[in-house]
């Protein structure tokens, strides 16, 4: 029995629409600002009527911010990001769950504990390491080939510097952020939910253990995946201490950093009706990509296929 209550159903709308409000004016103050010209920008208050200057507000956005190249280097990491966590977090997972090993219990929780370890925290060793991916092994290379090795290799004295960096590049800005922890402790939970039995079926119709991952696990997860790409693709997308450290090459530079050229300086005429431009070029990619997913996404989270 559903009991009807149009009081309470009524405050639960009015309360709905007022969050929505509150959380989407931001955008439309953007959409709006995007399609007026500066005149009406430099306003106090600016006026909330939609002007006709929407294309070309982009179109100077696009061009005077490069935001092509940006977009696709945004694109690419993401994608990168979103491939190798899920990638490497299903590997993890099917690891800790379906292979019996020493220690396997404190591997999963010292993959777990990195939970408290974010970016933030870690990005000083996470930069020297991309700086020079070679650098840990150069006191191993100094204490197993002494100098007199070179000297006689060589036949005079040389340094041998062991280099390898991943500064303006997409490893650099993929691979540092293809772990996750998160995402691990998902896959875990949901390979613990599958009957062992299916396993047991594998085993005697003699399916290897990738056999048994590709041809079972990776089917039955594809809601947890579904789910998971749109969290991951917007967390990429946003990415924004990372590229901001690693890319000194303006043709490296993703989207969310380079929307820094398009916010008026001190000295230069306010043009925050192109700024905003930009910032509504640079939100319809991940927008697009969870209005796609969202079926996908909602089932990922709610259902499960067995």
């Amino acid at each position: 029995m559903v009991e009807k209550t149009p009081i309470l159903d009524a405050f639960t709308y009015i309360f709905l629409t007022v969050g929505i409000f509150i959380v989407g004016f931001p955008i439309i103050y953007a959409l709006v600002a995007a399609t007026l010209p500066i005149e009406a920008v430099a306003k106090v208050p600016m006026p909330l009527i939609p002007g006709d200057q929407f294309w070309v507000n982009m179109t100077t956005a696009w061009e005077k911010g490069d935001l092509g190249t940006q977009l696709l280097n945004s694109l690419i990491m993401a994608s990168g990001i979103t491939f190798g966590k899920i990638a490497v977090s299903m590997l993890g997972a099917f690891s800790i769950v379906y292979f019996d090993y020493r220690f396997r219990t404190v591997a999963f929780v010292t993959v777990f504990c990195t939970l408290m370890l974010p970016v933030e925290v870690r990005i000083l060793p996470t930069y020297e390491m991309a700086a020079n991916l070679f650098g840990p092994l150069q006191g191993l290379w100094d204490t197993l080939v002494p100098d007199s090795v070179t000297r006689w290799f060589a036949g005079h004295d040389i340094e041998v510097r062991l280099e390898l960096s991943l500064l303006d590049s997409y490893p650099g800005l993929i691979l540092p952020l293809v772990a996750s922890a998160t995402c691990t402790f998902l896959f875990r939970q949901f390979f613990l939910t599958i009957p062992e039995e299916l396993c047991e079926a594998a085993k005697m119709d003699g399916a290897s253990a990738m056999t048994f991952f590709t041809k079972i696990l990776l089917p039955l997860s594809r809601t947890n995946i579904a789910a998971l790409v749109v969290i991951e693709f917007v967390y990429g997308w946003n990415q924004y201490l990372w590229p901001l450290l690693i890319t000194t090459n303006p043709k490296m530079m993703t989207a969310v950093i380079g929307l820094q050229n398009l916010i008026p300086q001190a000295d230069d005429l306010p043009f925050w009706n192109v700024a905003l431009a930009g910032a509504i070029i640079v939100m319809l990619p991940p927008i697009l990509v969870v209005l796609m997913m969202q079926r996908w996404f909602v089932k990922g989270l709610v259902d499960t296929e067995k």
